[in-house]
């Protein structure tokens, strides 16, 4: 048994995140010593390693859930699992491109620029007004990725 400390330490994760963690459901309520403290069996562990791993993928953490419920029955079929996969890769595929059209965009700012006064700034003028951007990279979410 393992306690919230250790069991951070060992998976590499912070224990107000194995808390949150715990109160969202995605980690069980852990068994308590007789002093009321946290211990996490090696099972809990591999649990918080899979939603570390998913979260370093990118993954969302309603997407984990559905991961997580689909690993507590193995002997499912794993489509649902690839399903899930494949939307993270559109996703990803998606946040890539936006990703690009924003260097693309910086890199046409930065290379207009005459370094003379703000007064004739194209990076201050292009910051200022949309419409003299060459690329349309306004997402709403963009700025949750």
């Amino acid at each position: 048994m393992l306690t919230i400390g250790k069991l951070g330490a060992s998976a590499g994760v912070k224990v107000p995140t194995i808390r949150y963690y715990e109160q969202i459901g995605l980690l069980p309520d852990p068994d308590r010593s007789a002093g009321n403290q946290r211990l996490y069996p090696k099972t809990t562990m591999d649990r918080l390693a899979f939603i570390r791993h998913a979260r370093e993928l990118g993954f969302p953490l309603e997407a984990i859930r559905d991961l997580l419920s689909l690993s507590d029955r193995p002997d499912q079929s794993c489509a649902a699992a690839d399903a899930i996969a494949k939307a993270q890769l559109q996703a990803t595929r998606a946040r890539i491109a936006r990703l690009r059209a924003l260097e693309a965009e910086l890199e046409r700012m930065v290379s207009q620029c005459a370094c003379g006064t703000i007064s004739d700034c194209r990076v201050i003028e292009v910051l200022g007004d949309h419409a003299h951007c060459a690329h349309d990279h306004q997402v709403a979410d963009s700025m949750g990725d």
